[in-house]
């Protein structure tokens, strides 16, 4: 069996990224907490294409949420869905501050 590492990048790829965890997870019977809530057989077939297991029972998304906008990461971490990533999925948060740096320097050096 493959195991898939789902990457999303930038805001529109952390938007959509979090509907296709929604959607993964309303397939596999995963609700928002991780734990499976589905009445399937069915759905726990291959889960660990898109899941691992934890020591608690609970199915954390293999994947990686990557923004220099910290508003974006917030906005997952807040959804519906956003207790079934792990802290470590997160990576690459940046700051304002550093999102206006490099927006100032790619306008200065045109």
């Amino acid at each position: 069996m493959r195991e898939i590492v789902h990457i999303q990048a930038g805001q529109c790829g952390n938007q959509i990224g979090t509907k296709f965890w929604e959607v993964i997870s309303d397939e596999h019977g995963i609700d928002p907490a991780g734990g499976y809530a589905g009445d399937s057989a069915l759905q726990l077939e291959r889960i660990n294409v898109y899941y691992n297991e934890s020591s608690s029972q609970k199915y954390v998304p293999r994947a990686v949420l990557v923004d220099l906008e910290p508003g974006t990461m917030d906005s997952v971490r807040s959804g519906p869905f956003g207790q079934l990533f792990r802290p470590d999925n997160f990576i690459f948060e940046g700051t304002e501050e550093l999102t206006f740096f490099f927006m100032r320097t790619a306008v200065s050096s045109h």
